[in-house]
């Protein structure tokens, strides 16, 4: 089957489908499906989740299409974007419906320590939630990649497109806000040995 809009740019591609032109959401996900889906595997180690991430991703290009700015940055790192951020998306979901379970979980009469333990990771566990939230969305986004999605320093350059030093920056100011928010003085030392 030929491709009748194989010839054109990918920013032009958003640009049709900003007119609402499927085929060139089609010609997109072909360019664009196979890496996007890496991409969310590689985030959410999870096939399933990573399928519902990249289709999340693209639907979410269908509508917000019309935004795209070319003199910001090129088509498929925002495509790239999109899928990446519907996978943290998904992570956190997931990492919330986890919590739940553990909360709705039955504790038995005869694990009093067991349970004073669980209590008190399920404490520390909302308190270090709380205070990524409060972190510029960039500095959380790179500390919850690293942490919950596994990706090294290096990783995350590549992926987010952006320069290592400028990740590690931004891990760095984040482990050392969330130190101050959590009181915890040597955490950050705990956490900067993924490079």
């Amino acid at each position: 089957m030929t491709r009748e809009l194989a010839h054109l740019s990918d920013e032009a591609l958003v640009l049709l489908a900003a007119r609402s032109e499927q085929t060139a959401l089609g010609e997109l996900y072909d360019r664009y499906g196979r890496p996007a889906y890496g991409l969310a595997l590689r985030v959410l180690r999870d096939e399933s989740l990573a399928e519902d991430a990249v289709q999340e991703a693209f639907l979410a290009l269908w509508r917000t299409a019309s935004r795209f700015v070319p003199e910001r940055g090129k088509a498929s790192t925002w495509i790239l974007t999109l899928v990446h951020r519907r996978a943290v998306d998904l992570v956190r979901r997931e990492e919330r419906r986890r919590a739940d379970a553990l909360d709705d979980a039955h504790v038995p009469a005869d694990s009093v320590g067991g349970a004073d333990d669980e209590a008190w990771l399920r404490l520390q566990r909302e308190r270090v939630q709380a205070a990524l939230r409060q972190l510029p969305d960039q500095q959380r986004e790179a500390l919850e990649l690293a942490y919950y999605g596994g990706f090294t320093q290096s990783e995350l350059a590549e992926r987010l497109g952006q320069p290592l030093g400028t990740i590690k920056t931004r891990m760095f100011t984040g482990l050392a806000r969330l130190r101050v928010l959590l009181g915890d003085p040597g955490m950050e030392t705990a956490w900067t040995s993924t490079s």
